[in-house]
């Protein structure tokens, strides 16, 4: 039996896309609990840096050129970082419990490392 990979015809057949809405639905079910003080300092720039993420590959696969779409996973590296940086705060500030960190941060990790070998084939 010859398996075949599935032809790649839009952003959503991308598994780096997948992942990091997973990672967006993971983010919102995390800051759900964090203190309300928060809703317009850590909690909103956590969510616009998590959904920044899949945006900015679903955005640079619609290019016509892969120095663009190379561009594009740069900045979605970028916001991975910055959100990196926020849980990272978010853990040491009590907001987010060890358990939680740990999914996340591997998640992350995860597609951040794919993200960068799709970058280095483009």
């Amino acid at each position: 039996m010859v398996h075949m990979e599935k032809k790649i015809k839009s952003y959503k057949d991308l598994r780096i896309w997948v992942k990091g809405i997973e990672i967006v639905k993971n983010v919102y079910a995390i800051t759900e609990k964090y203190p309300s003080k928060e809703i317009y300092g850590l909690v909103s720039q956590m969510r616009r840096a998590a959904v920044s993420i899949p945006s900015n590959i679903a955005e640079g696969f619609k290019r016509q050129h892969n120095k663009e779409y190379k561009q594009f996973l740069h900045a979605s590296l970028g916001s991975a970082a910055e959100f990196e940086t926020q849980i990272i705060i978010s853990k040491d500030l009590g907001y987010v419990a060890e358990q939680d960190f740990k999914v996340i941060a591997e998640m992350l990790d995860h597609l951040s490392r794919m993200i960068t070998v799709l970058t280095q084939r483009l």
